[in-house]
Parts: C-alpha cells; structure tokens; sequence
C-alpha cells in the first residue's frame, strides 16, 4: 500500500504539526520507505525469540541508576507559596496546546 500526501497529512494532524507543501511531498517516500520495511519486520520468523522484559538493567556496566532514597520534600504550603501563580492547591501553568 503506497502512502498518499492525505495519509501524511493525517500523520502531522495527529501529532499537531503544520506541514508545508513541499514537507509533504518530502515526506510522502520516506513515511513510505518506514512503513515497506515495517512490512519486511513483520515477515521474519519469531517464534523461537524470547521477548526482552527490560533492557536497562542495574549492573555495573549502567550506573546510571541509583538506588532510591527518602528524602525530606516541600509540604504542600510551603510548595505554593514558592509558585508564581497558585490556584485551588495546585500551580498554574499557561495552556501550551490550542487546537481550533
């Protein structure tokens, strides 16, 4: 199944971006390309793989994990009265997606 400028434009609509004219026709062939080789993935034979639970592992080849540690925090008061704008107990942030 070849992809359509309207199936890329589906894509960007899900993901709220604005595509010009030319982006579309860039990425027409190449959403295509992923998607033909999705194809070949799903072909191969797996029935003798084991599914991999997790791949970051703590070991020490990854000490980038730390063990969790208990730490005093901010009560709830104390948290609000540090926010720029708090309302109803929580911090108000501006609205960051707007769709029409």
């Amino acid at each position: 199944m070849a992809l359509t400028e309207k199936d890329v434009l589906y894509v960007a609509d899900l993901a709220h971006l604005e595509l010009t004219d030319e982006e579309v026709k860039k990425f027409v062939p190449q959403l295509d390309s992923i998607l033909q080789y999705m194809q070949k993935l799903n072909q191969l034979d797996t029935t003798n793989v084991e599914p991999m639970a997790q791949v970051a592992t703590a070991t020490a080849e990854n000490s980038a994990l730390r063990p969790d540690q208990a730490r005093r925090t901010f009560s709830q008061q104390d948290a609000m009265a540090r926010a720029p704008e708090p309302g109803g107990g929580c911090f108000k942030v501006p609205r960051v997606i707007e769709r029409s």
